[in-house]
């Protein structure tokens, strides 16, 4: 088996709530490890250092804090940091394949982990982001590099039903669905059948995440409404911090029962889906939200709006209830169903959407193709 090596720019140095996409790789990276796997991880971080860290070697490139698509390369500053991170990224990379006999790599994502891979001509496999197809085949001169970059690798991988055909129709070669999702643990359903439920909201306070649509809905019921609502808590934070807590604010000084948090570690999120009814996710803009698949794997049902592959999970099995429209009006009729003293109510099943996202079979999949890789004969050439 060769050794593994995961390259990405989202991999955090401190775990507090914060990291987005990065707890992800950080619960893969520690699962193939646990499977016994040899595995390098090149991640981001304030300077170069190579460190061993629970049974995983971390090359750290250097890198701002912000991520690399949100830096405007028309601002000299910002081009220097970004020329930076491409530059120290690619020598740690470059670095690790030297210390392994039969490095492969998986590139997470496209842009700049794939670029890096594809630019030292390893083999590697590429796992697509939301951002790769939504922002950088957008812009003219990473258009037709990222097409080769996923060209290139022997497999390629997208953590959503869309975004997999999206990255088809935009590459010309095959993807496969594969999510990504976070080692939380799994729990039986042991919910409310009856109000006053408990509800939660959990992530980024930004437009894309819904959080002010969310906001105008919990302003749009009635007395009668909240009589079957014992809580909701509003956890995160973001961009529209400001908003939200004069809007929280204003809600209490009806005396609805919101309360406010900041970001939540994954301890501290699980125990807070544990404590839920429901989990609210009011989007604008999603793919599958990895706590979407907290929720499922922890017995709490979602009510979510319609977008991106949350209505194509939701013909899977009924996970909880999806709004009609990605609208306050939507949102709030939803939560006055879901919250509605139950009466001839559907069971929800949370398990069968809860086995798709089992990361340790998400991880036997990458070493496998992995090996179908290292095979003789095969070495170079694209999975069929």
């Amino acid at each position: 088996m060769p050794d593994l090596i995961l390259v990405t720019s989202s991999y955090p140095q401190a775990e507090d709530g914060r990291e987005a996409a990065g707890g992800f790789v950080a619960d893969l990276a520690r699962t193939l490890a646990a499977q016994g796997e040899q595995v390098r991880v090149i991640a981001p971080g304030d300077r170069r250092t190579v460190a061993s860290q629970d049974g995983l070697t971390v090359h750290r490139y250097w890198a701002p804090a912000a991520p690399l698509s949100t830096l405007r390369p028309w601002r000299p500053r910002e081009l220097l940091q970004m020329l930076r991170t491409l530059a120290s990224g690619r020598a740690q990379l470059r670095a690790a394949l030297r210390e392994c006999d039969a490095p492969f790599v998986l590139a997470l994502w496209a842009v700049p982990a794939g670029l890096w891979a594809w630019s030292l001509r390893c083999r590697y496999s590429c796992w697509v982001l939301g951002s790769d197809i939504w922002t950088w085949s957008r812009i003219p001169g990473a258009r037709a590099v990222l097409r080769r970059v996923l060209r290139a690798s022997i497999a390629v991988y997208a953590d959503g039903y869309a975004l997999g055909r999206q990255t088809e129709e935009f590459a010309g070669c095959p993807v496969d669905f594969l999510p990504s999702t976070r080692a939380i643990g799994r729990a039986p359903p042991d919910r409310r059948c009856s109000p006053p439920y408990r509800l939660l909201f959990l992530g980024r306070w930004h437009p894309n995440k819904g959080i002010d649509l969310l906001l105008d809905a919990l302003g749009q019921l009635t007395d009668d409404d909240w009589h079957a609502i014992e809580s909701v808590c509003v956890a995160g934070g973001g961009p529209l911090e400001a908003r939200v807590k004069s809007e929280v604010a204003a809600l209490q000084a009806r005396g609805r029962p919101v309360q406010l948090k900041g970001f939540l570690d994954k301890a501290a999120a699980r125990q807070a889906i544990l404590a839920a009814d429901f989990l609210l996710i009011p989007s604008r803009i999603e793919s599958i939200p990895v706590v979407f698949s907290d929720a499922v794997k922890l017995g709490c049902p979602v009510i979510a709006t319609p977008v991106g592959d949350l209505p194509q999970l939701a013909a899977i099995s009924r996970w909880g209830r999806l709004c009609d429209a990605a609208t306050a009006e939507a949102i709030a009729a939803a939560i006055r169903s879901a919250t509605q003293p139950a009466r001839e109510h559907t069971p929800y099943d949370l398990e069968a959407v809860g086995r798709i996202f089992d990361l340790d079979a998400i991880a036997a999949q990458l070493v496998q193709h992995a090996r179908e890789s290292a095979a003789p004969g095969t070495a170079g050439e694209r999975r069929a």
